[in-house]
């Protein structure tokens, strides 16, 4: 066995990740997220929070697996996650909190803030078609309710038996302040597991703009489409000038990054520029809307998580 790490010891987190909290609904599809919270563990020297969420009015089985809903139960399967830990050298606590109006997301948002987490690591194993569209997953309902950043993992038939390591990511910005909001999030896990940075945007095609739903240059383009190729194109020229400005500040920093300028609907061409780069790592500036609220405002990231199938690093941006 490893030597146990201590808790608390200061990484290289915007404002320091030392706690990562760890929900788990006791499905074995839900540990996906163990292998990704040992390894950011491992490399900030992080400690690590297991949380169940009772639910008293909650389903008998859930994924296949009986629904942990006793008391007793819970700290069981938690004292085997605690255990999943401690032989990798890797501090943890567990923590058992009721859902409050059988609310599972704001109990795990206020959980994180009572604990003080710096990071919430959990399974995107939650419901899609209409449920999925009217609520959001679970992941984007706590990004709603709280600002710490929510790490998003694929679920995985290998779940706690999986491994992760980063060794690219990518970022995609769109030129603005807001979007670079997540760029010490990036840069920090860079840092931490020697990465190197893809820095991508994504310019619209004429076709896309015109169905665009949250795009107010929709209309102008439907009326005008010539002018709007031409102003394409010159947005697809600056994209690459700013990229490279980017850069450029982030390896005098001392970080590793390329850039990449692609064309089309941002959700669907982020997802395939994770795949055809192999990136480990999708860190996804948001403003952190979900389900049919995130549909409306045309939030690129509510439609990427749909697609990707990397963990994805959901930063909540201004």
């Amino acid at each position: 066995m490893q030597t146990m790490r201590p808790p608390g010891v200061p990484g290289t987190w915007p404002a320091g990740l030392r706690h990562l909290l760890v929900p788990l609904d006791g499905s074995w599809l839900a540990e996906s997220a163990l292998p990704p919270a040992a390894g950011f563990a491992d490399r900030f020297g992080a400690r690590v929070t297991a949380l169940h969420v009772l639910e008293p009015h909650g389903p008998a089985a859930i994924h296949g697996d009986r629904h942990l809903r006793g008391r007793g139960e819970a700290e069981a399967y938690l004292a085997g996650i605690r255990e999943w830990f401690a032989e990798r050298g890797i501090a943890v606590d567990a923590a058992l909190r009721e859902a409050r109006d059988d609310d599972v997301a704001a109990t795990i948002a206020g959980a994180a803030v009572e604990l003080g987490a710096d990071l919430v690591i959990l399974a995107a194993h939650g419901s899609r078609g209409v449920r999925g569209l009217l609520y959001g997953r679970i992941g984007q309902q706590v990004l709603a309710h709280a600002a710490m950043p929510v790490l998003l993992v694929p679920a995985s038939a290998r779940a706690r038996r999986g491994a992760f390591d980063c060794r690219r990511l990518m970022l995609p910005l769109d030129g603005s302040a807001a979007a670079e909001q997540a760029l010490p999030a990036a840069v920090a896990v860079a840092r931490a597991f020697d990465a190197r940075v893809l820095l991508a945007r994504v310019v619209q095609t004429p076709g896309a703009l015109i169905g665009a739903l949250a795009d107010d240059r929709a209309p102008a383009a439907r009326l005008m489409p010539t002018a709007a190729a031409a102003m394409l194109e010159l947005e697809e020229q600056e994209a690459a000038r700013y990229l490279v400005a980017v850069q450029a500040r982030l390896e005098a920093d001392g970080v590793a990054a390329e850039t990449a300028v692609a064309r089309g609907d941002p959700a669907d061409v982020v997802p395939q520029l994770v795949a055809e780069s192999r990136v480990d790592l999708l860190v996804l500036p948001t403003h952190g809307r979900a389900g049919a609220a995130a549909v409306w405002a045309g939030s690129v990231a509510a439609r990427t998580i749909e697609r990707s199938e990397k963990p994805m690093l959901l930063v909540k941006v201004e």
